[in-house]
């Protein structure tokens, strides 16, 4: 005979009502196949339960559940963070998977959209544009969910003109520690709202967005510039070259950039939002690089993003894999020197990686960004300009792999030393102050709200908010 359902369980299963599919438990030998679905398999978890509910109604029971056994909860939207947080992040807490909340509602009157939680980027941009042309700035990988990406702060191309996709909510319906489902938004509750976006992870289960939007952009420039050499040292001058170009505080914010490293060589990617003849005229084009191999394709805004999320899909696979990552932002006065520039592309040449499978990634940001205060949302990035962030693939993933990652981040750190925090999209565990690193100064004030709105941390992974001691 098998085990008795635990008391946790049997709370679940009440809730579900008899439904199908409501909710899977460690007993099932297709647990981890068909409900924990780990996206990073160098951190294998196994959550309490997977549950998918219907309605905000069901996440209210289940969330009263998980506290009822003293269990920690967290949300998965699409299951696309780097330390599994959506799973917990570690053994034994209750994961509700969004997967069933896709609703979708256009107002034509406000262009206002409502999308729900549990829906994917690419859905998103489809049916923004089925809607009547409309968009948002968000990212390119089409398989991320919109709940986390959008309360972590959401960065796409777009953002240096638009914001960021956090910066795009009017409101949301949410469920509370309490089991309460509610409205926030700067009218109603505003200091939840001012956590939520930012901070969601640790402050209550989103089930739909009420989002801002804008018309698409008529004509859009997709660009690669791509540069095949034997050495990383020799990459260096165009790194450097780059690097004064997106450094530049004038610089015309219809244009995201990313510079990519990868073995043998380099690419500079991205997109203008405008036409080619508007592009040319900035004078960016001229500013690149000398020696790559241009490709400039003018397209609409739905193709210019699949274009986009092809180029991603390169680099940050929607395949489960094991892998390793570190991430660094950085001011404007916190760019790399050339000399240093130079160091630390020719250390990277001779380091043994342990993979084939690495990149490195620095991706412009700031511009419209740099338009919001920094307190006027949990978000505490405002003020950079560039961020980097470096993956790498290993089957098995080796200590070799990891140990190459983390000196590298160590040799960015030497050369930048006073550069200091990180994006929580590129989470990463190994952090020992993931906190302060991720929210910065808007810490301590959700450390209080923390305290207020889920005083027993009920929304908890390893490196949430948490109550202030």
């Amino acid at each position: 005979m098998g085990n008795s359902p635990s008391a946790l369980e049997q709370c679940i299963n009440a809730v579900g009502n008899g439904r199908a599919n409501f909710a899977g438990y460690p007993s099932n030998p297709l647990y981890q196949v068909q409900w924990v679905k780990p996206y990073n398999l160098d951190i294998l978890i196994t959550p309490a339960a997977v549950v998918r509910p219907q309605d905000a109604h069901d996440i209210s029971g289940i969330i009263k559940c998980a506290s009822a056994s003293n269990v920690k909860v967290q949300a998965r939207s699409g299951g696309h963070s780097y330390g599994n947080f959506g799973l917990g992040g570690a053994d034994g807490a209750v994961t509700i998977d969004m997967v069933n909340f896709q609703q979708f509602h256009m107002d034509n009157a406000t262009w206002e959209a409502t999308v729900g939680a549990g829906t994917r980027l690419g859905e998103v941009t489809a049916k923004m544009h089925a809607a009547g042309k409309r968009a948002m700035a968000h990212g390119v990988c089409p398989d991320v969910g919109t709940g986390g990406h959008a309360t972590i702060g959401g960065l796409g191309p777009m953002s240096r003109m638009w914001g960021s996709c956090l910066d795009h909510i009017l409101e949301v319906e949410v469920v509370t520690a309490d089991g309460k489902i509610q409205r926030a938004s700067r009218q109603e509750n505003p200091d939840l709202f001012w956590a939520l976006r930012g901070s969601a992870a640790g402050f209550g289960v989103i089930t739909e967005f009420k989002f801002k939007t804008h018309p698409e952009p008529g004509n859009i420039v997709s660009y690669s510039y791509s540069f095949n050499f034997g050495k990383q040292a020799d990459i260096a001058p165009v790194y450097s070259r780059w690097q004064d170009l997106i450094s530049d505080p004038k610089l015309d914010r219809r244009f995201g950039t990313e510079f990519i490293m990868f073995p043998l060589g380099a690419i500079i990617t991205g997109t203008f939002y405008g036409t080619q003849a508007e592009f040319k005229a900035s004078g960016i084009p001229a500013r690149f690089p000398s020696g790559g191999k241009m490709s400039m394709v003018s397209n609409d805004w739905l193709t210019a993003l699949a274009v986009e999320g092809q180029n991603e899909a390169l680099y940050l696979s929607k395949l489960a894999t094991p892998f390793y990552s570190k991430s660094l932002a950085f001011r404007a006065d916190q760019m790399i020197p050339s000399n240093k520039v130079k160091e630390i592309f020719d250390w990277t040449d001779k380091q043994d990686k342990g993979t084939l499978v690495w990149f490195i990634i620095f991706d412009a940001t700031g511009g419209a960004m740099m338009d919001v205060p920094m307190d006027a949302t949990s978000y505490s990035h405002r003020d950079k300009i560039l961020f980097y962030q470096s993956y790498a693939i290993g089957l098995p993933l080796k200590g070799k792999t990891k140990e190459f990652l983390t000196n590298f981040h160590e040799q960015i750190q030497a050369a930048v030393p006073n550069a200091y925090g990180t994006y929580a999209g590129y989470v990463d565990p190994a952090l020992e102050d993931g906190q302060q690193q991720y929210w910065g100064a808007n810490l301590e004030k959700l450390q209080t709200l923390k305290k207020r709105f889920d005083p027993t941390d009920l929304f908890h992974n390893p490196q949430s908010v948490r109550v202030k001691a």
